[in-house]
């Protein structure tokens, strides 16, 4: 009821795959970073226990007072939890290995996986004027990716061009279809991004065939190459677009940013 009536609720999307070193947050990043470039504004919401987004964008350790644990656990207001970045139009909330218990503590909620949900549709999230919230989910499938995939309007998922690649999607696809059957009826596929792509491998591109033979146009056109730029930015606390604009890792997220809203217009009308 309360989506109902407002203005306008941004576009969430959880960014998840349960396999860990596919690309997720490095996308969550540079997709944000990339979408803020199409004259966007974004929240990223931290949900990884390793807090590898909030650091790659910035935020110290020792800055990260109240975190996306206090949103889920202890009703913290959004506004005190969401800070911006160096990046004017983006935001994140940002995470600690606080978050490594709390699949644990949402257990006795009988609210369990709409903690997230709810905390998101806080009155206070419209004077941000938020147009997308990416939600970096753990590299697991576990009640915090639940309680992204119950918050969201879709699921992106990396996959990163590798052997084994499309093992375990099955999986990720199934927990999907267990959440739209039981707790997020409109939840869908935004779609699925190929990362870590290095055209001159063989096996790169049988994956590519692979993916597109499997699941059709689920599969951006758009491939994210593998990159020096991309996997020297965070190093830098930034996303590779503001790292080194011109790098082809920066026009790939900047082709995903498009296509991905290209498909948000499609799908909303």
């Amino acid at each position: 009821m309360l989506d109902a009536i407002r203005k306008k609720l941004p576009r969430i999307i959880a960014i998840a795959n349960q396999k860990g070193g596919v690309g997720k947050t490095t996308t969550a990043i540079n997709l944000a970073a990339a979408l803020v470039d199409e004259g966007y504004n974004v929240l990223i919401v931290d949900l990884d226990p390793q807090g590898n987004a909030s650091t790659g964008l910035g935020v110290e350790a020792a800055e990260r007072e109240l975190t996306t644990y206090d949103l889920l656990l202890d009703d913290a207001d959004l506004a005190d939890v969401l800070r911006p970045t160096s990046i004017d139009g983006l935001w994140i909330t940002p995470a600690t290995t606080d978050l490594s218990s709390a699949d644990i503590e949402m257990v006795a909620n009988e609210k369990r996986s709409f903690l997230l949900h709810d905390a998101l549709r806080q009155p206070a999230i419209d004077r941000y004027d938020l147009d997308y919230i990416l939600i970096d989910c753990p590299p697991s499938l576990s009640l915090l990716t639940v309680n992204a995939m119950v918050a969201s309007h879709s699921v992106l998922v990396p996959l990163q061009s590798e052997f084994f690649a499309l093992e375990g999607l099955s999986q990720l696809m199934l927990t999907i279809r267990e959440v739209r059957q039981s707790a997020n009826p409109d939840l869908r596929i935004e779609g699925v991004v190929l990362t870590m792509f290095d055209g001159r491998n063989n096996l790169s591109q049988q994956v590519e065939n692979d993916a597109r033979d499997n699941l059709g146009d689920l599969v951006f056109r758009t491939i994210i190459p593998r990159n020096v730029r991309v996997s020297e930015a965070p190093s830098y606390a930034v996303p590779v677009l503001e790292y080194d604009p011109g790098s082809k890792g920066s026009h790939a997220y900047r082709a995903l940013a498009r296509e991905l809203v290209a498909r948000s217009h499609a799908t909303t009308g």
